[in-house]
């Protein structure tokens, strides 16, 4: 689609949806501001095709959202069909823009109101719904679903690690490392407490744990076993902490075997995008980053320079400055914080490859600490980023000179 802000023929409609579940409120502007349209309208094919067909009959319609997946996801796909542009406001933007219209109320008829008069007065606001994003919505919800699984896996391993810290903190310094592999889990699916671990013995301990985890299989029964005479007591309540290991470690067992066919489906995914070998040539990022990336960047246009991109993911330093008394740049606290934390993780990952490394041991012999040094590299990256997504060309990594070579150059 073309650029929202610089369209070859210029909007003459301006139709902002404030979506919802049964129904969005729609308000439509001329390039005057006169409303064209407003009111409620409800959120099926029939009415959207009639309202669009209606609103095209002034001029060329921009139709604009403020939530681009979900609910809004009806309405998008109606205007695609009948070849209608489609823009997507985010919630921070308007939020802001909000503040800059008079009243303080909250209604669907003002949200409306303000989507639609950002679209007329501030198009630089807008972010581009594009029609080539059947990957990318494919892509979004299975990246949105891991997200879910992701967090429902940290809380079934913590409520795992803190019953089993309850009843025998010695079995739970030995397994808690472990809590994820999936023979463990087995184990304390079967036989989830100390009582049952003697009764069972190494032998067959071993044998629970060897069809999902064979190597640890050949170690951890002995260490289990021997764990178990650091501790004589039997705490109360640990035949019911028993029943709730078990349910857990099923429960944390599903989900991750779910990720694991997951992935799968999300790797098959991204291989169907053209950008995924320019993302997984970057070092730190794998299927799962790469996937998160493109969802939320998708090919940069949205962004004019890569200092944008880093303001939006809210990496960009903010300096603050009063009078005499207060210098300096500090982390901003806003931005797109899923964007923010995928970049955060992913330049801990990349570690290993030597270019970010020796940058990232620069900062810290400038005596900035661990995450300020991350963030750093973090920001950094979002250059690279920018630069290959939009050559659409891999990564070429740069060897960096070792310090000596550095020292003896200056």
């Amino acid at each position: 689609m073309e650029d929202v802000d610089n369209p070859a023929e210029p909007y003459t409609v301006f139709g902002g949806l404030d979506v919802g579940k049964a129904a969005h409120h729609a308000t439509a502007l001329n390039p005057a501001g006169k409303k064209l349209h407003d009111r409620p309208l409800p959120n099926d094919e029939p009415a959207l095709r009639a309202l669009f067909a209606k609103l095209g009959g002034h001029g060329r319609l921009l139709v604009i959202v403020d939530q681009p997946a979900s609910i809004g996801a009806l309405a998008i796909a109606v205007a695609r069909s009948m070849s209608i542009d489609v823009a997507y406001l985010p919630g921070l933007a308007m939020r802001r823009i909000a503040d800059l219209h008079p009243g303080e109320s909250k209604t669907d008829a003002r949200d409306a109101y303000v989507i639609a008069d950002a679209a007329r007065t501030l198009p630089h606001t807008l972010r581009r719904v594009g029609t080539d994003d059947d990957t990318l919505a494919a892509l979004t919800v299975l990246v949105g679903y891991d997200a879910d699984l992701a967090a429902e896996s940290t809380r079934l391993s913590n409520r795992l690690r803190d019953a089993l810290l309850h009843i025998h903190p010695a079995a739970e310094r030995l397994l808690g490392s472990h809590i994820h592999r999936p023979g463990v889990l087995e184990l304390l699916a079967a036989a989830p407490t100390p009582t049952d671990w003697n009764r069972l013995g190494e032998a067959r301990i071993a044998e629970l744990m060897r069809p999902r985890s064979p190597r640890l299989a050949k170690t951890l029964p002995a260490k289990l076993i021997a764990a178990l005479g650091e501790q004589t007591v039997v705490v109360p309540g640990t035949a019911a902490f028993g029943r709730v290991i078990a349910g857990v470690a099923r429960s944390l067992l599903g989900v991750l075997d779910e990720r694991a066919d997951l992935a799968q489906a999300v790797e098959a995914a991204l291989e169907a995008h053209p950008l995924a070998p320019v993302l997984t040539s970057l070092p730190g990022v794998g299927v799962r980053t790469a996937a998160g990336l493109l969802t939320i960047v998708r090919d940069v246009t949205d962004f004019p320079s890569a200092a944008h991109l880093a303001a939006y993911a809210g990496l960009a330093p903010v300096t603050r400055r009063s009078g005499s008394s207060i210098k300096g740049e500090v982390r901003s606290q806003r931005g797109n914080h899923a964007l923010k934390s995928t970049l955060f993780l992913s330049a801990f990952a990349s570690l290993h490859d030597p270019t970010c490394r020796a940058y990232y041991d620069r900062k810290r012999a400038e005596g900035k600490r661990h995450n300020a040094a991350l963030i750093c590299l973090a920001r950094r990256r979002v250059d690279v980023l920018y630069a290959v997504i939009r050559d659409r060309k891999p990564y070429q990594p740069i060897n960096p000179k070792p310090a000596t070579d550095q020292a003896q150059a200056a």
